[in-house]
């Protein structure tokens, strides 16, 4: 990990941001938003109570923790008063396209607060959905100004009230205005390397404003198939045992995103806003078929499918596979690889 350290400060990585996935954020069934809108003080406290609740209860299982981020950040340092800062990056977790959106749109908004006026690179490393968070973000910051402009109309209903143009969720409104007044875009002197761990394929990546991306998706290959193919799992053992690998990471295709509640009535039009956007013609009954393709690599950046071996602990530990990337265990596997991959440190050999 010193050589990591060393690597990192070479290619001058400003800061390394940990994104979580799905369901183990900080309003993953949208209710605090609701009360964000008009209380906004009380809705962080409320935040910041859930997710330690989900820390208490998930761990390190398919979340990235305290613990997590302290010690990537003491083993890369050089020395205690110069560290490249690891900082969590939290966003609701929904399961939906406009809660992935919102976590986009905060990230643009938190890399340009924190790095806008700096030279250098940034490190995203996002878990599951949390790295869909990541490929908005790259296709926000290079869509042109008509493309821009469909993505913010299409989410409108859900920061600004209908008929009224009066935005209620400020950070919408900000990034909206600095997208617009920059050509090509406010952080074009940031270079942001992307890493995903189990990464469902969704979007695709604008490679251009991904400066490198790297996906890490746990795989173990079957005799019946081409081996970088999965398949459905044939009984409970198969799940339980995550026999093929990350069974998440291939069922989490598009249309099994959730719906907005009832009474979510603004989310629910901007979501399906973003269905016409983001997937034109897709059909709900076709989901089998998509399932039986099989699919695990993106076709964008380097695809690493890796063996992390059998599971060994409970379902609940590592769920069907989808949970074991964010385990402190392969902390130093994943940085090494990073370093190795990203910024040309031959002196890391391959574990």
């Amino acid at each position: 990990m010193h050589h990591v350290g060393q690597a990192f400060r070479r290619a001058n990585v400003l800061c390394v941001y940990l994104i979580h996935g799905t369901f183990v954020g900080n309003d993953a069934v949208g209710l605090i938003r609701k009360v964000a809108r008009f209380f906004p003080d009380a809705a962080q406290k409320l935040k910041s109570y859930q997710k330690q609740v989900l820390e208490a209860i998930v761990d390190d299982c398919g979340n990235f923790t305290e613990s997590h981020r302290s010690d990537f950040e003491n083993a890369i340092a050089e020395s205690p008063e110069s560290p490249i800062p690891v900082r969590l990056f939290n966003w609701s977790s929904e399961n939906l396209h406009i809660g992935r959106a919102d976590g986009a749109v905060r990230l643009i908004d938190t890399l340009h607060q924190n790095h806008g006026s700096q030279r250098g690179r940034v490190l995203l490393i996002g878990h599951s959905h949390g790295a869909n968070v990541v490929a908005l973000l790259t296709n926000l910051l290079g869509a042109d100004a008509a493309h821009r402009r469909q993505f913010f109309d299409a989410c409108k209903p859900y920061y600004q009230w209908p008929m009224l143009d009066v935005p209620d969720l400020p950070v919408w409104e900000r990034v909206d205005e600095f997208l617009q007044d920059s050509t090509p875009n406010p952080l074009t002197n940031l270079k942001i390397d992307c890493v995903t761990l189990g990464a469902p394929i969704r979007y695709g990546w604008d490679t251009l404003h991904a400066a490198n991306l790297l996906h890490f998706i746990y795989h173990r290959p079957q005799q019946s198939r081409p081996e970088h193919l999965t398949g459905l799992p044939n009984s409970l053992e198969d799940l339980l045992e995550a026999r093929t690998g990350d069974y998440v990471q291939h069922a989490a295709v598009a249309g099994t995103d959730f719906s907005p509640s009832l009474f979510a009535w603004r989310a629910r039009l901007a979501e399906n806003n973003l269905k016409r956007l983001l997937q034109p013609g897709l059909r709900r009954r076709d989901l089998l078929q998509r399932l039986n393709i099989g699919a695990r690599a993106h076709q964008d950046g380097l695809n690493l499918l890796v063996d992390y071996g059998s599971p060994g602990e409970s379902f609940a530990e590592h769920f069907a596979g989808h949970a074991i990337y964010t385990q402190q265990k392969w902390l130093g596997y994943h940085a090494k690889t990073i370093a190795r991959e990203f910024y040309g440190q031959q002196a890391i050999a391959s574990d």
